[in-house]
């Protein structure tokens, strides 16, 4: 099987049509419709569904896209492992992250990173939770970076215990404290971020026995915090997402104290390729020296 057929199959894919996928291999779109036909012939059935649209997975393609992406990483990890015999260190690595962890903590260690091995591509992804172990399962971001959560499926590696602290307006009766008491949450205007589905501040309201009264509901951070400057209610967040941004806003630890844990997760840390071991210990050696 050949790989460039894999690649066409798999950029076909993700970019919806042949010539978005052109455009990321650098072929002509009937170059990467050559290589799916390819590779559709040598398994035997059809791999994507063709409309005036683009292109989608038929339910054949669906079922081999892990295998495909696997197969996938496992050449480019042969790759660099014979790079690492010969003095060198190539390939490329595809991050997965919270936005605050993207936004404060990546940029300096990929730069770091990047002076040391300019030759390495690095792609990163934002999202929740929920996009972020997505994106780990199914092989397409190598390593992720994220909040400790039980059960933990992956090879975890703790970096930083983070706060978490209640944000509020100003004009908030409790502004001039030096904590938030945490079960006044239920009876505040509560924002609640990530449209609900930020794991971190579910679990503390469940382990507390907590039922916030929920007005608001936000996909950004950023938008939350820009209610609460207007006034419009209060919300918990981690310090780290709070760091740096200009919102006139108040920011308390809780009582009783609460925190969580941000660390790295892989699939297998002892089955990574090197160029993901190395970026690794350069993150865990920036982010906890």
């Amino acid at each position: 099987m050949e790989s460039a057929r894999c690649k066409a199959f798999l950029a076909a894919v993700e970019a919806g049509s042949f010539s978005k996928a052109a455009e990321v291999l650098n072929y002509t779109p009937s170059g990467v419709s050559q290589l799916v036909n390819a590779l559709e012939n040598e398994l035997g059935f059809s791999l994507l569904r063709r409309n005036k649209k683009g292109v989608i997975p038929t339910e054949n393609g669906e079922r081999i896209l892990p295998a495909v992406r696997e197969f996938l990483l496992q050449e480019n990890r042969i790759y660099q492992l014979a790079a690492e015999m010969n003095g060198l260190l190539i390939g490329s690595i595809t991050i997965a992250a919270y936005s605050s962890i993207a936004t404060h903590w990546l940029p300096g260690v990929i730069r770091a990173f990047q002076e040391n091995y300019p030759q390495i591509q690095i792609k990163l992804m934002e999202g929740i939770r929920q996009e972020v172990t997505k994106w780990l399962d199914e092989k397409i971001a190598d390593v992720a970076f994220l909040s400790y959560k039980e059960p933990m499926p992956y090879d975890w590696i703790p970096l930083v215990k983070d706060q978490m602290l209640a944000v509020l307006p100003k004009t908030h009766p409790l502004a001039t404290e030096t904590s938030y008491p945490l079960q006044n949450c239920e009876y505040e205007r509560f924002i609640m971020p990530a449209l609900g589905r930020d794991v971190d501040v579910v679990a503390l309201f469940q382990n507390n026995n907590l039922n916030p009264s929920i007005q608001f509901s936000t996909l950004e951070n950023f938008a939350t915090m820009a209610m609460i400057e207007q006034g419009l209610g209060m919300s918990i967040m981690n310090e780290l997402i709070t760091r740096k941004w200009q919102c006139d806003v108040v920011k308390l630890p809780l009582d009783p104290p609460q925190q969580i844990t941000l660390g790295i997760a892989l699939s297998s840390l002892e089955n990574a390729s090197p160029a993901v071991k190395r970026f690794v210990q350069y993150a865990v050696d920036r982010l906890t020296g």
